[in-house]
């Protein structure tokens, strides 16, 4: 796959990559602090953070229990901007710009190589002002970090191979240390997204000695040394960590129907045109381009957007974000039908777009469902330090982000009930959490029966508790209501001792 001709117009492209590329990082980051953190996925992922922030860097915890749902990349990215700004939503979000710069720059890159410098500054445009991309980059999860880095392995591979019969080994290596970063993002999609992608790929056109090259021993190696070690040190500190974060995170979520967000084999046929509107008005003409085509580079494209709608549309459990590592090559296919015109329309639809992107996040801001941080300003300016906070038959997940936490707070629920393991909830996710730190989940997860005792010492006991139930705690001695809303209230019990 020699290097195409740079594109005869690419003199129109008025600005140098240092520039698309710093405006890019500015239109992202403008708006990633403007409003509270959503619930539950932003409140969890910006709290596990701030916790690892304040404890142990190494070890996810959620509530001060051991938390391996995901790896510790994302979070690791925002205690970066947590040590710059402090406990801020901006803070709580920047793992997700990052991957979504990091995407914008390795397709920008990419298409400047393969397609001209005019080309590529119209996919960043496309890319950059579609709505999927732009609000997957002001979501605090891990989808859009692990799309970014699975975007920038898949390329720097192709890039690596598009010289046959040889193989860069500058960008082999660089591809690997991308997927050993992925890995630490999200898990083993981080190595098997790329391999799904580049390997048919090469062994479709019969360049099979590519594919043994891309094994080099430095690129393994490389892998090996960055992606690795935090998952030894977890097993052996947690001896039950394999099980539970390789085979049941990763190959029995694959394949049971038990967790949430059960859809159809249609799903992502769906959610990708529609989540890349208006770009994907040009859908008609981008399939019918590529299929004249038929380039090696646009192989790549349409096969890795195959590649990866194919492989989450087999579990029964599906998330929109999951698409997200097909967003790039899909957008590429897109700005290639788009570059091909003779009309100028695509100028005007990059401004709706864009305004549609600033205003879905607008909208968020203004709605803010389910935030609790009024109740947490509350709680953070009434507590005193050896207070304790009971969360009753709930977890809050951004009270205590808001609220500045110093100490995990006591879940109170009934943790006996047999079918907690088996529903994809909140309750799941900390009873998982248990099993890592037994003695800790002893003091942290109490019966609800226990609601009275629990206020039982010499300092004062906050409960909060959802509205509609704040009957299990008015009753309590001396309880007094500090804070309530159409979601949540917050009530004080002064210390008492108890027999």
């Amino acid at each position: 796959m020699p290097a195409p001709a740079p594109d005869s117009r690419a003199a129109a492209a008025p600005a140098s990559a240092p520039v698309l590329l710093g405006a890019l990082a500015l239109w992202l980051l403008a708006t990633l602090g403007l409003r509270p953190l959503l619930l539950p996925d932003e409140g969890r992922y910006a709290e596990v953070a701030r916790a690892m922030w304040h404890g142990d860097w190494l070890v996810p915890t959620l509530n001060g229990l051991p938390f391996f749902h995901k790896p510790p990349l994302f979070y690791w990215l925002d205690i970066a901007a947590l040590q710059l700004l402090g406990v801020h939503e901006f803070a709580g979000r920047f793992g997700s710009a990052v991957g979504a710069w990091l995407m914008g720059a390795a397709l920008f890159l990419a298409m400047r190589r393969w397609h001209g410098a005019r080309t590529a500054a119209l996919a960043l445009g496309v890319l950059a002002t579609t709505p999927f991309f732009f609000v997957g980059s002001q979501y605090a999860n891990h989808d859009m970090l692990v799309g970014g880095l699975i975007t920038a392995a898949v390329l720097a591979m192709a890039r690596a191979v598009d010289e046959p019969p040889r193989v860069d080994l500058r960008w082999l290596v660089a591809g690997w240390l991308l997927c050993a970063f992925a890995v630490l993002a999200k898990g083993l999609i981080g190595i098997v997204l790329p391999a799904l992608v580049i390997g048919p790929w090469l062994l479709a056109q019969g360049r099979w000695r590519q594919v043994l090259g891309l094994l080099h021993p430095l690129g393994l190696l490389v892998f090996a040394v960055v992606g690795l070690p935090w998952f030894i040190v977890m097993q052996q500190r947690y001896p039950g960590f394999f099980d539970y974060f390789v085979m049941e995170q990763h190959f029995r979520r694959f394949a049971q129907s038990t967790f949430n967000n059960v859809h159809g084999p249609w799903f992502f046929l769906a959610v990708l045109p529609l989540a890349t509107l208006p770009w994907s008005a040009w859908t008609p003409v981008a399939l019918k381009r590529a299929w004249a085509d038929r380039s090696p580079t646009t192989l790549l494209y349409a096969w890795w957007v195959v590649a990866i709608v194919g492989f989450f549309s087999i579990p029964s459990s599906k998330l929109v974000g999951y698409a997200l590592p097909a967003l790039a090559p899909w957008c590429a296919l897109l700005a290639l039908a788009v570059a091909a015109g003779t009309g100028r329309a695509w100028r005007v639809v990059m401004g709706v777009a864009a305004l549609a992107c600033v205003a879905i996040v607008g909208f968020a801001a203004w709605k803010a469902p389910q935030s609790n941080q009024a109740l947490a300003q509350v709680l953070r300016t009434a507590m005193q330090p050896a207070d304790r906070v009971v969360m009753v038959d709930e977890y809050f997940y951004d009270v205590p982000f808001y609220a500045r936490l110093a100490r995990p707070v006591v879940i109170a629920a009934d943790w006996a009930d047999p079918e907690i393991p088996r529903r994809d909830n909140w309750r799941k996710e900390v009873f998982d959490a248990a099993r890592f730190d037994p003695p800790l989940a002893r003091q942290l997860l109490r019966p609800l029966t226990e609601l009275d005792r629990m206020a039982c010492g010499t300092s004062a006991t906050w409960f909060i508790v959802s509205a509609g139930h704040a009957d299990r705690v008015s009753g309590l001695p001396g309880a007094s209501r500090a804070f309530a809303d159409k979601r949540t209230e917050l009530w004080r019990v002064p210390g008492r001792v108890c027999p």
